[in-house]
């Protein structure tokens, strides 16, 4: 369960959220629309604490984990996509090996390729982001723009991969400026004006 109330944060007199509450129940699925640069990113940073708010709270249950994409994932660039993966799920001393190559394999990157993540494309970066936000089974997922420069193929996998997640309980948020093919949502919300507002 994840609460959020009041959140409010400017950077200098710019004010980017203002007074922004929404909750997020085990296996729904929640839609923050708004304009690239309205503050769902910075939404995201609060929840996750890389960012401070300036008020207002983030309630998260004993039990909840985050998994998140934000913005432009950073990886290890010299490093393969399954080495990243590896290293990062071993910072949690939690890495599947066989649940992270049946999740590459299905977003069609190959576990076995040596190709350094430096020469990925956007779209193979952003499928490397949504594995390692779902791969150690975090049950709050954030995704930022998720689908940008993913083929369609690509997209109905990722919409697939959300209806297990759905199934198995695991909450998920999406931030994007636009709708994704054949993704429905329990609720959504805009953000406009630093204001989210029921759509």
């Amino acid at each position: 369960m994840l609460n959020v109330k009041n959140l409010s944060k400017s950077f200098g007199k710019k004010e980017v959220l203002r007074k922004v509450s929404f909750s997020l129940k085990p296996g729904e699925r929640l839609h923050i629309i708004g304009k690239n640069g309205s503050g769902k990113s910075t939404i995201f940073k609060i929840i996750t604490g890389i960012l401070k708010q300036n008020s207002g709270t983030v309630e998260l249950g004993e039990q909840d984990t985050i998994g998140a994409l934000i913005e432009n994932p950073g990886f290890l660039e010299y490093e393969s996509g399954i080495e990243n993966l590896k290293f990062l799920a071993n910072l949690n001393n939690n890495y599947n090996e066989e649940k992270v190559k049946q999740l590459m394999e299905e977003f069609f990157l190959d576990p076995n390729d040596p190709q350094a993540v430096k020469k990925y494309s956007v779209g193979m970066r952003q499928k490397l982001g949504i594995i390692q936000a779902i791969m150690e089974n975090q049950n709050i997922i954030l995704l930022d723009e998720p689908t940008r420069g993913i083929d369609k193929e690509s997209i109905q996998v990722f919409v697939d991969i959300l209806t297990k997640l759905k199934n198995q309980n695991r909450s998920v948020i999406i931030a994007s400026h636009d709708d994704i093919p054949g993704l429905a949502y329990d609720q959504e919300l805009k953000l406009q004006d630093g204001v989210l507002i029921s759509e």
